[in-house]
């Protein structure tokens, strides 16, 4: 999904992807290749001596550095500061939903699409991968579910609140694995997605969804199954400097909070063995910025012309291409699994593995993140600035900025190719880090951990490899 601007006219449109003019890269690519193989390599062999080292722990807490007592921790985490944030979110909440409905149709003059598509999902999936679960505090459904329950216990004393019906553990995250699809199919293949109207029936009808969930099995239990934003955001925050400990999703009571510092990346190694549907919902976060990369490219358009001669509907075409991305990403991820399972010789089946070294791929997938929507992010989100002074449309100047021009020289071609492609090694090399981590938790014998992670060596080199073309590939240019 992006927003596609012409700097020679006023007339501003949305287009599925941005035109990028053919770079050459200030390497050949295939010097870019073999030098990231190699980082990935040196990288696999230094992990295997200093995380086989005993006295080396391996325990989370380990990486951590309580500053719940420190000023700056108690102001951001006051009841009045938490409470402002919500507040906030509420009111954009209902500001987007009016615009959707009554703001100007074009969408280049309507807050909405420029605000969920660019602000809210690109730009908060980077807040919670490198501040923290900033989601977790401003939800605005959650909010606005918790306030509900409030006022009716204010109203009824007596009375307590539970759920209608126990939530069936066996399936685990599967609706926010199922909504989250959904959301991937809007974002890459739905045609109407940057239209206001489309957006806010699209809110509408998620209110509807997760209230409903909320009601029948509890706010807590479907935010962490149901949710689908929350369990996405959930699982980039793991790789977050800033860690907030609580019962539950933020509550007034700040004394059981718990702020700590901890190395990047250092909260994957903690979470453990997490459920199949966990853990194909991190493959579908993957394959879903992967599809998004891969359908800008000249080579997509080629097979979609192909296709489109046996199935003349391209909305058809896109859903397929999700739909065998995200299954070749599964099943490619599942063999890679087993070939560990088979060379550590350690008495777990292939989806133990999977489930539990699947978080070693959110680096991966937040590195290639930064390198395909980084500067969809800075020249798009400058429309944000006009839009605040005249967010549904009609003309107004609220804050002066209303004729504010788009810089699209806010960074150079060389200088963005440097960012993407570093993004994508340092991704790469943190995820073979994490990899050995949770191999040495799970299997503890230092010679099978270290032997069940030469599949995954060639798994991240691979993805490196692919990374790395993909993002080196022109980009082409169609109209919604």
């Amino acid at each position: 999904m992006s927003l596609s601007i012409d700097p020679d006219i006023s007339v501003l449109s949305f287009l599925t992807h941005i035109y990028l003019e053919p770079f050459t890269p200030p390497l050949p690519l295939i010097f870019c290749l073999i030098g990231a193989a190699a980082t990935i390599v040196i990288t696999f062999a230094l992990a295997g001596v200093f995380t086989g080292k005993s006295h080396l722990s391996l325990k989370a807490e380990s990486f951590r550095l309580g500053v719940s007592d420190w000023k700056t921790a108690k102001v951001l985490s006051s009841r009045s500061t938490l409470n402002g944030f919500r507040f906030i979110s509420v009111f954009i909440f209902i500001l987007i939903i009016y615009a959707c409905f009554r703001g100007n149709s074009n969408p280049i003059y309507n807050i909405a699409p420029t605000f969920v598509w660019v602000i809210w999902w690109v730009g908060l999936a980077y807040i919670s991968a490198f501040v923290g679960d900033l989601w977790r505090l401003i939800n605005p459904w959650h909010s606005l579910f918790h306030w509900g329950e409030q006022l009716f216990l204010a109203w009824n004393p007596s009375r307590s609140i539970k759920p209608f019906f126990n939530y069936p553990k066996r399936i685990g995250a599967t609706p926010a694995l199922i909504i989250f699809f959904a959301f991937a199919w809007t974002e890459n293949v739905y045609h109407d997605s940057v239209v206001p109207i489309r957006i806010g029936q699209m809110i509408i009808i998620y209110s509807a969804i997760t209230w409903s969930g909320m009601m029948m099995f509890g706010r807590e239990i479907w935010l962490r199954n149901g949710e689908a934003f929350t369990v996405a955001f959930g699982f980039l925050a793991k790789f977050s400097p800033v860690e907030v400990r609580h019962d539950s999703i933020p509550t007034s009571n700040i004394a059981q909070k718990e702020i700590n510092l901890r190395f990047p990346g250092s909260g994957l190694i903690e979470i453990g063995l997490i459920s199949t549907s966990q853990m194909l919902f991190v493959l579908l976060l993957l394959s879903a910025v992967t599809f998004d990369g891969l359908m800008g490219t000249m080579i997509w358009m080629r097979v979609q012309n192909a296709v489109t001669e046996y199935i003349p509907n391209i909305l058809v075409v896109g859903s397929l291409g999700l739909i065998i991305v995200s299954v070749v990403f599964a099943g490619f991820y599942l063999c890679f699994c087993f070939l560990m399972k088979s060379v550590s010789g350690a008495n777990y089946g292939t989806f133990i593995f999977a489930n539990n070294f699947v978080t070693s791929l959110i680096p991966i997938a937040l590195a290639y993140h930064v390198a395909h929507f980084l500067l969809f992010l800075l020249v798009q989100g400058q429309l944000m600035i006009p839009l605040i002074s005249d967010p549904f449309g009609h003309g107004w100047d609220l804050f002066g900025t209303a004729n504010y021009r788009i810089n699209f020289r806010v960074m150079s071609p060389t200088f963005f190719w440097i960012i993407s492609v570093s993004s994508i090694v340092i991704g790469h090399v943190v995820a073979v880090v994490v990899s050995h981590f949770i191999a040495m938790r799970m299997i503890r014998n230092r010679y099978k951990a270290f032997k069940s992670q030469y599949p995954m060596l060639v798994l991240m080199i691979f993805y490196t490899i692919a990374s790395l073309w993909i993002i080196t590939q022109p980009m082409y240019q169609s109209s919604m």
